[in-house]
């Protein structure tokens, strides 16, 4: 007993000799990790077991009983543990599959099964009446015959060598496999190219037996194994309810018509597996397909020939049911005690395309098990110094129906009162994985410095910023890790519940997770269940420990500092990489443009063509005019100075009134909102942020410097000298911003 009390006391006497925290007074840090040491103590490996074990025991998608229940169940957590919980519902669009077929009709016949069989060793691959069939929802529906045409990731560039071998998908139904961009962007370029329908398959080059043995033998993807998933154009448009847009759907929100719905695909999409892809794929004729399309199939990948006599042909049916479902959002609070109008929000979702137990269950666990803990504080005596909200969103496998939702409807609260989002969404073992505003890199490198890796022994932060030294390619870039010190923080794009108060709401965000050694080959499918995950993801659950410690020592770090912990020369220092990039992304035009127009006067295609293989030369082209990056380049030194100021005054702040926090903090909130664009992105106006977006034809990945990079990839010259322009403006509006806070905080006036 004596030896369990001190080995207690020694976790949270804290030494006198550790740095003070950004943010904090002396002695406010010295409390602070006093409290976090406590909390780090709690999380519990067992309980996150069995939270898992009941969320993923049936299938929870939108729509079903299982969906509901584990909302009221969560709720009941929250409550349990303290937390003013409610639930707060919404009526979205969600789709269910009605009628699927797809089948080779020439040269010869066969149909896909488009099924996932139930395994005997795996106990809730069984559940056949409760899960959703193989389907991509938000496909419109139709019933189409046309030849077929392989055209590998589905992407433009990919478009562009199917030109070059003479190959047109003017009414031909494209197959793509997965992978390198957002499902939804396959059938939005197959469309704008002239396809009647698509179907998208797993190829086991990335998802199956070429990356490591197939379930239930190892971990990935096995032969008839289908990747459900939406394929909404959320990229263009914008995510959440389709006939909502913009505004929360609320009882009175105006409601469009389906045909007006302007995120659904334009043509029929099915998902398929590796095993119904290798016959469609196999009765391909015509060109071999370029070395970088060839997948791992045993078969000789076509392109196919889709104008000759004996193509292949598929005839493609998809049909829905078109109805409004409930999505249960569960939100709880715990009130701060200083600045209860500051909140710190936090979030995972809940529902899955079956029964999830890895997106996103295990990310869920974390969040309750971090919710408890924080609970259990409480009890002893903490009182955060802001309002913490904890959210469990439903609805984001569709595409983010709940917390886009809820964040339309709170909007203007939001903006008055978010701090930070924090968001997970699932994780597996190895490296931390974090995407976040830049004005956040800072306080989480400091963050991960303090939880332990399970595997190695060492901080995750230092074991993050080793394996970015690893993976650097050049020996300049791994000395400037070195010197930096800080590992870099990836840039935010889209893909989960954070996309709503970043883009939408300029409310900086981070998505954090741990990935990298255990590879996801039943993500979206049937086999994505509490069996899966406890044989080959995080086992023991060690890593959803550390994840729990990690998220919920960032809640508690924002939630009680005393001046909100942004750092600006961190995320200026990122911002000129990303200015560099669009520059070079401009010469690197420009000369390809120029040695292409060259080669064509000089007759090089002529000369370099095989007549048993032809190609078609390129089209002769403008080359890409000069860009004033000037006034991007003047907006980011502003803001360079100003962030050098805000951080020598931060560095040398000991005390400040109540009344000078006050306005500190409310300028420190402001300064993501400040990238924000009233206006919104060319063609997609609900995308706000002017340094993160995702990308038109990326979907998931973030495109930075959104408006002037995709102006010059879609060569819209024009428009890039206007949204230099504007990315100029919003850096200069945050470079005020700080300057605002250093005045306060300096006393400096002029």
């Amino acid at each position: 007993m004596i030896v369990s009390f001190l080995v207690l006391l020694s976790a949270v006497i804290v030494s006198g000799d550790e740095p003070r925290l950004a943010g904090f007074t002396a002695s406010s840090s010295t409390a602070e990790r006093q409290w976090e040491q406590k909390f780090r103590a709690i999380p519990s490996p067992g309980n996150m077991r069995e939270y898992m074990k009941l969320l993923s025991a049936r299938p929870h998608h939108v729509g079903a009983l299982a969906d509901k229940q584990n909302a009221e169940w969560i709720l009941g957590k929250f409550k349990e543990w303290g937390w003013d919980a409610h639930i707060e519902s919404f009526k979205v669009l969600f789709p269910t599959p009605k009628e699927r077929v797809a089948e080779l009709v020439e040269p010869v016949l066969y149909k896909a099964k488009l099924d996932e069989p139930v395994l005997a060793i795996d106990p809730t691959s069984n559940q056949k009446q409760e899960q959703l069939p193989t389907y991509n929802a938000y496909s419109i529906d139709g019933d189409v015959t046309g030849p077929l045409v392989y055209v590998n990731y589905g992407l433009p560039d990919d478009y562009e060598e199917l030109e070059r071998l003479g190959v047109s998908v003017k009414g031909a139904i494209v197959i793509a496999r997965y992978g390198n961009s957002w499902r939804g962007v396959k059938p939005k370029v197959a469309a704008e190219h002239g396809a009647i329908g698509c179907i998208i398959y797993s190829d086991p080059h990335e998802d199956g037996y070429f990356v490591d043995d197939v379930y239930p033998d190892g971990p990935m993807r096995p032969k008839d194994g289908v990747q459900r998933g939406s394929v909404m154009d959320f990229a263009s448009a914008s995510p959440g309810d389709p006939l909502t847009p913009g505004v929360g759907a609320t009882e009175n929100a105006q409601r469009l018509d389906l045909k007006d719905a302007k995120s659904l695909s334009k043509i029929p999409v099915q998902p398929i597996s590796y095993g119904d892809a290798q016959p469609l794929l196999a009765a391909l004729k015509g060109a071999v397909a370029p070395e970088a399309w060839r997948g791992a199939l045993p078969i000789t990948y076509h392109v196919g020939a889709p104008e000759k006599a004996g193509a292949a042909k598929v005839h493609l049916v998809v049909k829905s049911n078109w109805d409004l479902k409930p999505v249960y959002d569960v939100i709880a609070k715990l009130p701060g005690a200083v600045e209860p109008e500051h909140w710190v929000i936090r979030g995972n979702h809940e529902d899955g395309w079956v029964n999830g137990a890895e997106d996103p269950v295990s990310g869920l666990i974390a969040l309750l098990e971090e919710a408890r803990s924080l609970g259990e504080l409480v009890k002893q005596g903490w009182k955060p110094r802001r309002t913490i909200l904890y959210c469990v969103w439903d609805g984001e496998e569709p595409f983010l129906l709940g917390s886009t939702e809820w964040a339309e409807t709170h909007a203007q609260e939001l903006q008055e009162h978010a701090a930070v989002y924090i968001n997970t969404d699932g994780y597996g073992r190895g490296f931390l994985n974090l995407n976040g505003s830049h004005s956040l890199e800072h306080f989480f490198n400091d963050v991960s410095r303090e939880i332990a890796d399970p595997e190695s022994g060492m901080s995750v932060g230092k074991r993050l910023l080793l394996s970015q030294i690893a993976n650097s390619s050049t020996e300049d870039a791994k000395k400037e890790l070195r010197q930096r010190g800080d590992w870099r923080a990836a840039a935010i794009g889209s893909g989960s519940d954070f996309t709503s108060f970043v883009d939408h709401l300029g409310i900086a965000s981070a998505d954090v997770a741990f990935s990298g050694e255990s590879p996801d080959g039943i993500y979206h499918s049937i086999y994505d269940d509490y069996y899966w995950y406890t044989h080959f993801a995080d086992t023991d659950f060690a890593y959803g420990k550390a994840l729990a410690q990690l998220a919920g020592t960032a809640v508690m770090r924002i939630a009680d500092s005393d001046i909100l912990p942004f750092e600006f020369t961190g995320q200026t220092d990122t911002l000129r990489t990303y200015l560099d990039e669009v520059k070079k992304l401009l010469r690197d035009r420009q000369a390809k443009v120029k040695e292409q127009n060259q080669e064509l006067e000089e007759g090089l295609f002529t000369a370099v063509n095989d007549p048993r293989r032809p190609r078609i030369a390129p089209k002769h082209q403008e080359v890409p005019p000069f860009l004033d990056f000037s006034p991007l380049e003047n907006a980011l030194e502003t803001l360079i100075q100003s962030a050098l100021r805000y951080k020598r005054g931060i560095d040398g702040w000991a005390l400040s009134s109540a009344g000078d926090l006050e306005q500190i903090n409310a300028a420190m909130i402001q300064t993501e909102r400040q990238l924000l664009s009233a206006d919104g992105l060319p063609r997609r106006p609900w995308y706000r942020h002017m340094i993160y977006a995702p990308g038109v034809y990326t979907g998931y990945e973030c495109k930075t410097l959104p408006g002037v990079r995709e102006a010059i990839e879609q060569k819209q010259y024009e428009e890039a000298n206007q949204q230099i322009s504007e990315t100029a403006k919003a850096l200069l509006r945050e470079a005020q911003a700080i300057d605002s806070a250093t005045q306060v905080l300096t006393h400096d006036k002029h």
